[in-house]
């Protein structure tokens, strides 16, 4: 019993692309994005209203002030009432009114409670207040003419 072996004095060039590490690459990048992404938000879960306008640069640690559905407030993660929002608020910008407030509020929350959150801010000294919405796309949620 015999065996022939052949010898080709060409190489033959491969043609296929190995896509396994890129694939596991992508994975690892997708896990430690699955990871780190959490970190980055707030805790309280708010259903918030979708916005057109135009996204503007957070600062590196934004001050999120939060009206929940029960109209409970939050500074941070922290619960303030409405009577101690002023001294919560001096106390996490250590007395800067200048600084940037980011108000997130529910959609369910009525206009009356917003109104009277920001009045209390502004009664503090607090006169930079953004407003944070969903991205939205234009036509969801408008005004119809």
């Amino acid at each position: 019993m015999g065996a022939k072996i052949q010898h080709d004095d060409e190489l033959v060039e491969n043609h296929e692309i190995n896509v396994t590490p890129f694939i596991d690459v992508m994975l690892v990048l997708l896990i430690i994005f699955m990871v780190a992404a959490p970190l980055a938000t707030v805790d309280i879960k708010v259903d918030l209203p979708a916005s057109t306008a135009e996204s503007q640069p957070k600062p590196d640690q934004p001050l999120y002030l939060t009206i929940e559905a029960d109209h409970s407030l939050s500074l941070g993660n922290d619960p303030v009432t409405l009577d101690g929002l002023p001294t919560s608020l001096r106390t996490a910008t250590e007395g800067d009114t200048a600084r940037r407030l980011f108000l997130r509020a529910d959609k369910t929350v009525d206009y009356d409670t917003l109104m009277q959150t920001m009045n209390k801010l502004q009664e503090a000294g607090y006169l930079k207040v953004a407003l944070v919405g969903l991205e939205g796309m234009p036509g969801d949620g408008g005004f119809a003419p």
